[in-house]
C-alpha cells in the first residue's frame, strides 16, 4: 500500500489518542509547508512519513520519520553515517537532548529507535521547540 496524507491521518485517528494525532497532524503540515520533503511509505500494518531535507553535500536526506501507530525515530544514527559536517549531527543531537530530556549520547543511543510521540510532545511547545530544531538542521545542510 503506498500511503498518503488522507489514508496517513484515517489510519492516525484510529489508532491513535487525539492530543497524538493533532501532534503528528502538526509536524506533517509543517513537513508540507517548509522547506522540508514529505516522503510516504509503503508499509503494511501502519504509516509512515519521513521528513527529509535537500542538502547541498549529501542529496535528500531524513531526519524524523512518524508513523500512524503514534511514534517518532529520529534519524541520529543514519545522520551520523551519512553526514561528514559533525557540528550539525551534534547540534541536532544536543537540541533533541534539551527538547525532550533524553540522552542522545553515540554510546547510549547507537541506534535510531521509535520513540511515543504521547511522551515526548507533552505542549505545544514541545512541539514548537522541534520544528523550530529542524528548520535549523535544514538550513544548516543546506548551505
Amino acid at each position: 500500500m503506498k500511503w498518503n496524507r488522507s489514508s496517513f491521518e484515517e489510519s492516525l485517528k484510529n489508532n491513535c489518542k487525539p492530543h497524538t494525532s493533532n501532534v503528528v497532524i502538526d509536524l506533517i503540515k509543517f513537513a508540507e509547508t517548509s522547506t522540508g520533503i514529505p516522503s510516504w511509505g509503503r508499509g503494511e500494518g501502519y504509516g509512515t512519513m519521513t521528513y527529509k531535507c535537500d542538502s547541498d553535500d549529501y542529496g535528500i536526506i531524513p531526519l524524523f520519520l512518524l508513523t500512524t501507530n503514534g511514534q517518532i525515530k529520529f534519524q541520529l544514527n543514519y545522520l551520523r553515517n551519512k553526514v561528514k559536517k559533525k557540528e550539525v549531527i551534534r547540534d541536532y543531537q544536543l537540541k533533541l537532548e534539551s527538547n525532550f530530556m533524553l540522552d542522545f549520547d553515540e554510546e547510549f543511543y547507537p541506534s535510531d529507535v521509535f520513540h511515543d510521540i504521547s511522551e515526548l510532545f507533552v505542549m505545544k511547545a514541545d512541539v514548537d521547540k522541534f520544528m523550530s530544531t529542524i528548520v535549523g538542521i535544514t538550513d544548516r545542510l543546506y548551505q
